[in-house]
């Protein structure tokens, strides 16, 4: 994960740059925000491959002298009564309704969904290695 990490961290530096020298040449403010929306989705993804990478380290896959059994097993912890992907979609619905109303309801959803993002992210960080065990 950390060559992932690493390439879409590079694709959201394009974009950043892109979206900055967009915005001070054109002044266009559509494609000003299409770039800084890139820019962010590209950022989350590498964010989230670069904490996966710090969690478990390399993959079978990364490692030229990995075995096909090295990869067998369960694939992961999927939680069942999580809260995390409401709060997503609810940050997310009040996000976009901000967009039409205003900019303080914007930014409460903006706090919404970044608070929930990275609750879906380090969900289980402190509790071990099984999470069915805490």
């Amino acid at each position: 994960m950390k060559i992932e990490a690493l390439l879409f961290g590079g694709v959201a530096v394009f974009f950043a740059g892109a979206a900055a020298l967009y915005g001070l040449w054109s002044r266009d403010p559509a494609g000003t925000a299409a770039l800084i929306v890139a820019f962010a989705m590209a950022a989350l993804v590498s964010f989230f491959c670069a904490v996966q990478y710090a969690r478990r380290g390399r993959r079978p896959q990364d490692r030229t002298e990995a075995e096909v059994a090295d990869a067998a097993g369960p694939l992961d912890f999927f939680p069942p009564h999580s809260p995390w992907p409401v709060l997503t979609a609810l940050g997310v619905a009040v996000a976009a309704t901000g967009v039409v109303f205003g900019l303080w309801l914007f930014l409460i959803g903006v706090g919404i969904l970044a608070r929930s993002v990275l609750g879906l992210v380090f969900q289980y960080v402190n509790r071990g290695a099984d999470p069915e065990q805490s």
